[in-house]
């Protein structure tokens, strides 16, 4: 019972820790997706990423985060206004630009530029030309309601009506610039276009016959735009440089206010954990977590499981072999032995091949000791039978062999003890046990349908024997001293010192030459007629008794039932009674043919007691070759 407790208390441990484990991996998801989505102020204040997480229209194209927003996937608050990008079908990230009107027009036009690159330190956007004139284009950009512009220097664009001369004013950089070709057929006009710095003098410039065009407060890279077609365009409101630099992110001070048409304010917030976690990295970080916690509770079900199965198992053989030790005989010493008989005080009965002893085996089983004779030359032999196979046989109505006892010279065999004693102390061939029993005692009187089940029973001891080990076992000493009364009078066969294993189709012994289960059939057919015939011993009639004596009883009775007679001078008080005795005759005549060939196999005898008394058919009659 202990050893039951603790393997209890192991198993709910186990149980514990795989729950406490699952829980412990819960928590990590719900905090990785925590900090996943939240940025931590450095106050203290907690604000939502949400929709606003940094995005892209493709993997390798720009990552749009504030001030920039993306247009049809993220709410409104998560930009600054005039930041707003598109996705075309092609996953390519543009920007909506207003240009100067045409001469045909006077409402501004909208023109989607393709947005290459955006550096958040700088604040710097790139705008990718992949045909037209870029310069023709760039100087009718209206950037006046724009928030981005380009370096912050006045300029101004003259039309001259030849090419502008090259001239230097020693200085690192040019007052003059000769602009693109292109430029020259803008609006079917052709003419020439120069570029003056603010800080260069106008007196000092051969513009002579130029006409001035526009003023511009900045104008771009006009050498990178001549060679690589990218323009590139800053902004400085919302100044996030100080957020980039701190390795911080940007975002509004108030979610509210983010809607108003004025609000700028901007706040620096501090993300918990990766610098800039990204909605793709975020979800592959928590699908990753989740796969490893499904595979290692997999994992860790599945040895839990394969250890409880294991230990399940242990389990379910230890008791096997509990059992087992328990049905095995085992072996005892000789102490053991009179331990047991407490120095062979109660002794139970002797015979020819020895002396029997009640004894203990513990304080709930109780065993009878049989001390076998050594006077028999085959005593030995008949030990080892018993043994050999009494050892390999379960059967409720064989009994069983505890275990024995081989010290030198000393050979003993434990058995179950069955307190009601052999079948014999029930019945009797004797006629003159029969005159006295039935004048002054019928107490050992068992009654007809005790002696059918216990016929049935016997029967069935002796089909196992034959038919249901994996050798055939033949008994050769089939007798009411042989079958033994459990509880409730189950019948148990037993003492099988002249026991044989056979093969099952062995019909041939050295020692005993022909051999067959026929031999037990027989001897099984005479204890029914001992059984029918000790009956006769109550209430039979005076002038019947001295003839009995003389009459062999199996003939005479197969006499009367050849006869049809009713009355089979035997104590019968009951109707029903008269065809158990009947059939229990009848069988037992069956089993007692001359020819063994002509007997029925014990399994066919089951049968036959298994059915109405009429039903069975008489036999041929088993002393006709006596007779002739």
């Amino acid at each position: 019972r202990k050893k039951e407790d603790e393997e209890q208390e192991m198993e709910t441990s186990k149980e514990m820790v795989l729950i406490k484990y699952f829980l412990c991996w819960l928590l990590i998801l719900i905090v990785a997706e925590v900090d996943h989505h939240v940025l931590v102020h450095g106050g203290g204040a907690v604000v939502g990423l949400g929709d606003c997480a940094e995005t892209r229209c493709k993997h390798d194209g720009p990552a749009i985060r504030f001030p920039f927003r993306l247009k049809g996937r993220q709410p409104i608050h998560c930009g600054y206004k005039g930041f707003d990008l598109s996705c075309t079908n092609d996953n390519q990230t543009v920007l909506e630009m207003m240009i100067m009107p045409s001469s045909s027009s006077a409402n501004h036009d909208k023109q989607h530029v393709l947005v290459k690159k955006i550096n958040y330190t700088t604040q710097e956007i790139e705008i990718h030309y992949q045909i037209g004139c870029p310069l023709g284009q760039i100087f009718y950009l209206n950037l006046s309601s724009s928030p981005f512009g380009f370096e912050d220097f006045n300029y101004t664009l003259f039309s001259c009506p030849s090419s502008v001369p090259y001239i230097s004013t020693g200085t690192s950089y040019d007052c003059l610039t000769k602009l693109s070709p292109c430029l020259g057929n803008i609006n079917n006009q052709t003419n020439y276009y120069a570029l003056l710095g603010g800080y260069c003098s106008i007196s000092r410039m051969p513009l002579v016959s130029c006409t001035k065009v526009l003023d511009y407060a900045s104008v771009p890279d006009l050498f990178t735009i001549k060679q690589a077609n990218i323009l590139k365009l800053l902004w400085f409101i919302p100044d996030c440089r100080r957020c980039e630099d701190l390795g911080k992110e940007c975002r509004f001070k108030d979610e509210f206010y983010s809607t108003q048409k004025n609000h700028t304010e901007t706040q620096c917030y501090v993300l918990k954990g990766p610098k800039r976690p990204r909605a793709t990295l975020r979800i592959l970080g928590i699908c990753a977590l989740s796969v490893v916690a499904i595979v290692t509770g997999i994992v860790i079900s599945y040895v839990y499981s394969s250890t409880k199965t294991e230990k399940e198992s242990q389990l379910r053989i230890e008791r096997f072999l509990d059992d087992y030790r328990a049905l095995k005989p085992s072996r005892y010493s000789y102490a053991d032995i009179k331990r047991m008989t407490n120095k062979f005080k109660d002794k139970l009965g002797q015979g020819a091949q020895g002396t029997v002893f009640k004894g203990k085996l513990s304080s709930e089983l109780l065993v009878a000791v049989k001390i076998l004779s050594n006077s028999n030359e085959k005593a030995g032999e008949d030990f080892i039978n018993e043994v050999g196979t009494m050892g390999r046989i379960h059967h409720v109505n064989v009994v069983r062999l505890v275990g024995f006892c081989a010290d030198g010279f000393i050979r003993a065999l434990v058995y179950d003890f069955l307190p009601n004693g052999s079948l014999q102390n029930f019945i009797s061939s004797s006629a003159a046990a029969a005159d006295h029993m039935s004048r002054h005692d019928n107490s050992n009187f068992l009654g007809w349908d005790k002696l059918q089940d216990i016929a049935l029973g016997i029967a069935k001891g002796i089909e196992y024997l034959h038919q249901g080990c994996d050798q055939q076992i033949l008994h050769f000493d089939i007798k009411p001293h042989n079958v033994l009364l459990y509880q409730n009078f189950t019948p148990k066969v037993c003492d099988f010192g002249l026991a044989k294993l056979c093969s099952k189709d062995q019909i041939f012994s050295r020692n005993f030459g022909n051999v067959s289960h026929k031999s037990d059939v027989y001897s099984f057919g005479t204890l029914l007629l001992e059984m029918v015939g000790g009956r006769k011993n109550f209430k039979v009639a005076e002038d019947d008794e001295s003839s009995m004596s003389q009459v062999y009883f199996p003939k005479w009775i197969y006499n009367l039932l050849e006869q049809d007679q009713e009355d089979l001078r035997i104590h019968i008080e009951d109707e029903g009674d008269v065809k158990i005795a009947r059939k229990l005759a009848i069988v037992g005549l069956w089993c007692i043919q001359c020819y063994p060939l002509d007997r029925p196999s014990m399994k066919i005898v089951v049968q036959m007691l298994e059915k109405q008394d009429d039903k069975l058919i008489m036999p041929p009659n088993p002393f006709a070759s006596t007779s002739n």
